[in-house]
């Protein structure tokens, strides 16, 4: 039988709130130990306690009795089940036996027999109804329930502790199987990512390994780091939370209950020692640093920043950068700078805009066209308790940033995420990236560090917040397709300008969203305000999806093919649906190809979206006309919408259902056909996520030629400049409705004769089809 230590020391209040939210899960995890062994039931329907004469009981381990004997009292409740109790009798047999054991002859003088003590089931009752109350009654509370039961006050203290210890055990075993099946799951999906990166043919199209096998690889291993590096902060945390007991003891043992011990009362926070071998007061000091170089970027005007003349974009002065804040080591000569600074107002209050940088899904929600893949690794510090509860919180974390292209690479960084509340209305947001981090993943990762970057946010009337956003990076020199070389060498792909007008444009939508006052003009074809909303969530999963498959990251494996004319690049992938409703269920196969047309951006993506234009360019319309059905704003710009259309053609109509965005820096059209009496379901509210559409579109970027205007107008059409357009065309389409299907040949030539065809029908449009 367990011996509990009798401690006056109790465990702090916060730890058993963790514990306890609700009553239910206090009565559900009391069942759970209930059922859990022996002599469970008898826990919860036949409390006992004993006294032993703890003199008797050393002598008869063959010990030198104490000359003070003291009393301790042990609830049945946290002792082994090591053997069932049915009856007094059974007890009383079973004390017998043991005296016997001790003393053969019976000769032991004034040796006392144990006293059982068992609780009531009123007494129970009472005491778990407290219990689920305060699981840490004061002494007045002690005295009154013992005077209320009929109790020595000593039993009801002695009973809470280990019920408290109990459940402690119990959470923190299911805490841990949890996370044991979570490391497995991990050790599975790597195991299978590894087969992946052996596979020498694709798993999706049967392709010959000689054409695409060489280039894929280097992504498949930086998914198996991913996957390592989460399977080790599994790990970690693991261990953390075994680390919080002494070796050799566990969750269940007396020593878990007392509340004296300060290292036992730490949270496993407080026992970090870094997943990559960091150390936490190294990380805090790195992180202060970064606060204050991030102010002082963030406020400071000229000489550290200088405004081009030309374009009107701030230009980091590297030397005095380089005055202000020394850096600690040389930089690599196969290392470039990307500095960049802009200032905005979003509508969205402070302290939502604050959960959303700092929760890694709304963040990567927020930047659906430039997160691709986005990962809390790990929580170095936990924010202040109440209202402010990010203040001071630091996390570990990996992102993967990509342009609406797959001609450019993603990059893949590790960075630690500091928030900081500066005043009642200022907060700060700084990313800074830590050496030994990249270092202990692998050094081929350390192509992309992040100097001390983020965001100012300062609140402002009427839910608005002015951001200011710093964007510094060092990244490694790589080879740029030349389509993209100046706009990514110049630092604009990647820098502050996009960040600023993509959660400009995202937190516009959201507002857009949840309004019930749009007017009139703005919402055609819709009569109720359910419609509306479950048309912009459907349209909303279209063009995320959309994103998703557009890019270079890893989820993605590209095939070069010639295209038909002999001028573009197209790239191909395909992969198998097999359980996601939100598209069709077969092979589907996806085509890429991007181009350069000295057509402004403005006028390019005018054209793409006027339903009147499609005849000119969809090859999938043959030219019939088009009929809007509905038409919804979300966003002040006309090109922020979402359009039903209805396409007449030969033997029946089609709808399409039209997403269009559009901010300062770059323009999306996405569109899908879609099932006319399913849509007809989701304009009257129904709900949309059983709606399969399988998105198609094009992605519009500034060439990153910027210049002064030729002429001063307010008609976007007529401020033509040197700079053109970087169109990127995607089109998908479903091969075959079984998953198992192989691609074929006839599929690869339909959609590469769909996406030349319609490049050629654009550029003829504009005039451009003779050499671009």
């Amino acid at each position: 039988m367990g011996v509990v230590d009798m401690s006056n020391n109790h465990p702090p209040s916060h730890e058993t709130k963790d514990f306890f939210p609700s009553s239910a899960l206090s009565l559900s995890l009391a069942g759970i130990f209930r059922d859990g062994g022996g002599a469970g039931s008898s826990a919860g329907n036949m409390e006992t306690t004993e006294e032993v004469d703890e003199g008797s009981a050393a002598a008869s381990r063959g010990g030198r009795p104490r000359e003070e004997t003291s009393t301790v009292e042990i609830s049945s409740e946290n002792s082994e089940p090591m053997r069932s109790r049915g009856s007094d009798d059974d007890l009383e047999h079973d004390d017998t036996c043991n005296e016997d054991e001790e003393d053969p002859n019976n000769n032991s003088k004034k040796k006392k027999r144990k006293k059982y003590h068992r609780h009531t089931v009123q007494q129970i009752r009472e005491m778990e109804a407290l219990f689920k109350e305060s699981p840490h009654p004061d002494e007045k509370q002690r005295q009154q329930l013992s005077k209320q039961l009929g109790l020595h006050p000593r039993q009801v203290k002695f009973w809470f502790q280990n019920r408290r210890t109990q459940i402690k055990a119990i959470q923190e075993r299911h805490e841990n199987s949890l996370l044991k099946a979570e490391i497995e799951k991990l050790r599975e999906e790597n195991k299978g990512l590894r087969g992946t990166s052996k596979n020498p043919s694709c798993p999706n199209c049967g392709f010959a390994s000689s054409s695409y096998n060489a280039p894929t690889l280097p992504a498949d291993e930086q998914q198996l780091r991913i996957e390592n590096a989460r399977l080790r902060a599994e790990v970690e945390k693991l261990r953390a939370a075994l680390g919080k007991y002494p070796l050799g003891t566990s969750p269940n043992s007396s020593s878990s209950c007392s509340g004296g011990n300060d290292e036992e009362n730490k949270s496993a926070l407080d026992f970090y020692t870094g997943i990559f071998g960091l150390e936490k007061p190294r990380i805090m000091h790195i992180v202060n640093q970064a606060m204050e170089q991030l102010k002082k970027m963030a406020t400071s005007g000229e000489p550290l920043w200088i405004k081009s003349f030309e374009t009107g974009r701030e230009i980091l002065n590297y030397d005095e950068y380089t005055k202000e804040f020394p850096p600690g080591d040389v930089k690599s000569k196969r290392m470039c700078i990307e500095a960049s600074r802009d200032t905005g107002i979003v509508f969205m209050e402070l302290p939502r805009l604050v959960q959303t940088f700092m929760d890694v899904n709304q963040w990567r929600e927020m930047f659906p066209s430039m997160i691709s893949k986005a990962a809390t690794v790990d929580v170095i510090c936990n924010g202040t308790e109440g209202d402010n509860s990010w203040d001071g919180a630091v996390q570990l974390m990996f992102a993967e940033v990509q342009m609406l292209t797959p001609v450019v690479g993603t990059r893949e960084v590790y960075f630690v995420r500091y928030c900081k509340q500066m005043s009642a209305a200022q907060w700060g947001i700084v990313d800074v990236s830590v050496d030994k981090v990249e270092g202990s993943i692998d050094a081929s990762l350390l192509k992309c560090r992040k100097l001390p970057s983020g965001c100012i946010l300062q609140e402002q009337s009427n839910a608005h917040c002015k951001v200011t956003w710093v964007e510094h990076l060092e990244c490694q020199k790589s080879i740029v397709d030349s389509l993209y070389r100046v706009t990514v060498n110049s630092g604009q792909a990647f820098g502050a300008r996009r960040w600023m007008a993509t959660l400009q444009q995202q937190c516009e939508r959201l507002l857009f969203f949840m309004a019930t006052n749009i007017p009139t003009k703005d919402t055609t074809g819709v009569a109720t305000l359910a419609g509306r909303k479950s048309i912009l969530t459907l349209a909303q999963r279209m063009t995320w999806g959309f994103y998703r498959v557009l890019g270079a990251s890893s989820y993605n494996t590209w095939n070069k093919v010639p295209s038909k004319t002999g001028q573009e690049d197209i790239r191909m992938t395909s992969r198998r649906n097999l359980t996601d409703p939100g598209e069709p269920q077969g092979l589907i196969l996806c085509a890429v190809s991007s181009i350069w047309l000295p057509v402004s951006r403005n006028v390019l993506f005018d054209f793409l979206k006027d339903e009147n234009h499609r005849h000119e360019w969809d090859v999938m319309s043959n030219g019939g006309p088009v009929q809007s059905v509905a038409n919804l704003a979300k966003g002040q710009d006309k090109g922020n919408a979402v359009s039903i259309q209805a396409v007449k053609l030969r033997e029946n109509n089609m709808w399409i259902l039209q997403d269009t965005c559009t901010n300062a820096y770059e323009s999306a059209v996405v569109y899908a056909p879609v099932d006319i009496a399913g849509m007809q379901s989701v304009i009257t509210g129904c709900d949309s996520s059983n709606i399969a559409v399988l998105p198609s579109g094009f992605s519009i970027l500034p060439d990153g030629l910027e210049s002064r205007p030729f002429v001063i107008t307010s008609r976007p059409e007529d401020r033509s400049s040197e700079g053109g357009s970087l169109l990127t065309v995607a089109f998908q389409i479903l091969t075959s409705n079984s998953p198992t299907t192989k691609l074929s040949k006839e599929s690869v030539e339909s959609i590469n004769n769909l996406l030349s065809c319609t490049l050629h029908k654009i550029k003829t449009r504009f005039q451009c089809d003779n050499g671009y």
